[in-house]
């Protein structure tokens, strides 16, 4: 079983965002991490992996920055990695998933994972659009999953409940926390992952020019959300204070 994971380098959760004088994020002293959810993935193709004898490459699109992500999930048991650098190209979920999929196309594959979203822009696209160019049918948020004679069955989060939906291979899974625990590396796997293929590829090894993953969406300026004021405490004898109150809140917050 051949297992394609797409992987993004994310901020860590706990880091704090600031901007440079320019307004865009400054990365300066934060640490990147592999997306969580992508997590739940390379540990669910890891576990198909060990079960059916098969092969894990994980894919990311980015700088040379995401290649200690790449590191660490052939660490954690991936076979082969594959890094798409766009150069200066800006990219939004379109063109994300353009490049994946012409990527993954040029790769055998039963099985394609995904996290169901980044934690930075929280969008939930990009899985779903590479599914669409590929052709594959997709299953979003899985919990649970079991592969077997071809096809996937996969229990995934519903509002108020949850579904079980059967796919026949290949198929792209999106995860959803709750479907593992994902794996720390072993020493052995860190010394390993130094040793196993990492492809680095270009818009143009794939076929591809700027003008064919131009972005949909652009984001015009980055600012911080105002800081929060200090609360206000209204003194007086309760009549006198409701008064007060509803005053401000008409007047002066704007919401009445």
């Amino acid at each position: 079983m051949k297992i394609v994971v797409c992987l993004k380098q994310v901020f860590d959760t706990e880091a704090k965002i600031t901007l440079d004088a320019s307004g865009q994020i400054n990365k300066q002293g934060v640490t990147l991490i592999i997306n969580p959810y992508d997590e739940y993935s390379v540990e669910e193709a890891l576990r198909l992996k060990e079960k059916y004898k098969g092969e894990v490459t994980v894919i990311s699109v980015g700088s040379d920055e995401a290649q200690s992500a790449l590191r660490q999930a052939l660490a954690m048991g991936a076979d082969k990695a594959v890094l798409v650098n766009p150069g200066d190209v800006e990219l939004d979920e379109y063109a994300t998933a353009v490049i994946l999929a012409k990527a993954i196309s040029t790769l055998e594959y039963d099985l394609v994972f995904g996290g169901y979203m980044a934690i930075d822009d929280g969008s939930s696209q990009v899985a779903v659009r590479v599914a669409e160019l590929l052709g594959l049918p997709v299953v979003n948020t899985v919990t649970k999953l079991e592969v077997a004679d071809g096809k996937a069955v996969a229990t995934h989060d519903i509002d108020g409940g949850s579904e079980v939906v059967e796919v026949s291979l290949p198929a792209m899974i999106t995860s959803q926390a709750g479907l593992n625990e994902p794996r720390y590396p072993s020493m052995k796997g860190i010394m390993q992952a130094k040793k196993k293929p990492m492809t680095k590829l270009s818009l143009a090894d794939l076929g591809l020019d700027a003008s064919q993953v131009q972005p949909k969406v652009k984001p015009l300026s980055y600012f911080l959300p105002s800081p929060r004021q200090a609360g206000r405490i209204i003194p007086g004898e309760p009549a006198e204070a409701v008064l007060e109150l509803v005053k401000a809140l008409r007047e002066e917050a704007k919401v009445i």
